[in-house]
């Protein structure tokens, strides 16, 4: 039987890590007898675009990455696995505990902080938010973006924290941070949960997803899938990726949780 051929597969530098994460996971592909090889990219557009021209087979997307290849290379592809903690994510508005904010009404005339403008979670979903309440950036509050590495879809978190610490400065009124981000900055130091408060909460959403053309060949993505899905954490090898990824187990790929992110892109016209 002839050797297969390496799944190509296509990811976004957003971190040095991130070399060391798909090292380990394509030599353990390898040992498993289902070779793999992996590109990184600056930036999800090229992803999507060596996507869309067959460069690469199976893409790990960012939710706006996922949006862009449905958008680009069609209705027919599919998100075939994602990381638990991928599932039912949310974004937060917060302010400072005596900025006298009650609601997200009295956002009216102040200064919102988002992070980087293609973040979904610190920026598109939240500015979702405000559209659905009433409030229109420019009109009815003032936006303020931390635009850290435009292109890696706030995979990146630096313009996310930036915002946090903003907030803490009395720089802006109101800042937008992902929930397991939250969690992690109110409990490191990098914002007292005494002094920041969560004002509003948005959907639910999903996060990254492995995203494939239909015409995927469905012996390869079988061979992925079962490779991928043997990964344990209760492995050592396997411990480190997954700590660095943030993730426990490796889940089917769903596309359900997209409508929060779907709504705001459309209602904010990012790709007119």
């Amino acid at each position: 039987m002839a050797k297969m051929e390496p799944i190509q597969l296509g990811a976004v530098a957003y971190d040095a890590k991130v070399v060391v994460i798909w090292d380990i996971i394509r030599e353990y592909f390898d040992d498993q007898g289902c070779p793999l090889d992996y590109t990184l990219y600056t930036n999800y557009e090229r992803l999507i675009d060596s996507l869309a021209a067959g460069q690469v087979e199976i893409a790990w997307n960012s939710p706006l990455a996922w949006l862009d290849q449905v958008r680009r290379v069609g209705a027919g592809c599919r998100a075939i696995a994602m990381r638990d903690t991928d599932q039912n994510r949310c974004s937060h508005i917060v302010v400072r505990s005596d900025s006298g904010i009650g609601s997200v009404e009295d956002l009216r005339g102040k200064v919102v902080g988002f992070g980087a403008t293609d973040s979904p979670q610190a920026t598109l979903i939240p500015g979702g938010l405000l559209l659905r309440a009433g409030l229109t950036e420019g009109v009815d509050y003032t936006g303020k973006r931390f635009d850290v590495l435009l292109g890696k879809h706030g995979d990146h978190i630096g313009g996310e924290r930036d915002a946090l610490e903003a907030l803490v400065a009395g720089e802006v009124d109101a800042s937008c941070t992902l929930d397991l981000n939250w969690q992690l900055w109110s409990s490191d130091g990098t914002a007292d949960p005494d002094k920041i408060k969560v004002l509003a909460t948005t959907d639910r959403f999903d996060h990254c997803v492995f995203g494939v053309r239909e015409d995927f060949d469905s012996t390869r993505e079988g061979a992925f899938l079962e490779c991928l899905h043997s990964m344990s954490y209760d492995n050592p090898d396997h411990r480190e990726m997954m700590d660095m990824e943030g993730l426990k187990e490796w889940k089917q790929g769903r596309v359900s949780g997209f409508g929060a992110l779907s709504e705001a892109v459309d209602r904010l016209g990012y790709w007119n």
